[in-house]
């Protein structure tokens, strides 16, 4: 059974940081792509970006670009989100999500990702 499980969220000040970890289990890891969605209140979930499989590039979305990080422990099975500069409008419940054998024109498609996790609440907040 595959398992996708997040943690790491809060509340931070604007401008503070955050890491948010993703374990994994019951999956061949490194051959899957990885990534991170969120949802913020009121709107539909939206990427952030993912990490492609077996040493492959990361994608970011343009409202991260430049102050996210998205790096993965393949041996620990774990993917990290490294959120520097958070502003009031990251805040959302951020997830996880795994997906096999995906092309890269679809790595924004949330339908194409085979597994999720259940979520962490990020709120940036003063």
């Amino acid at each position: 059974q595959v398992q996708l499980v997040e943690s790491g969220g809060g509340l931070v000040q604007p401008g503070g940081s955050l890491r948010l970890a993703c374990a994994a289990s019951g999956l061949t890891f490194s051959t899957y792509t990885v990534g991170w969605f969120r949802q913020a209140p009121g709107k539909e979930r939206e990427f952030v970006g993912v990490r492609r499989g077996i040493g492959g590039a990361t994608y970011y979305s343009d409202s991260v670009k430049g102050r996210f990080t998205i790096s993965r422990d393949d041996a620990k099975k774990t993917l990290y989100l490294q959120m520097n500069s958070l502003k009031p409008e990251d805040t959302a419940v951020y997830y996880c999500a795994a997906a096999r054998g995906i092309i890269l024109s679809a790595i924004a498609v949330q339908s194409n990702y085979n597994y999720w996790g259940q979520g962490t609440q990020v709120t940036v907040s003063s």
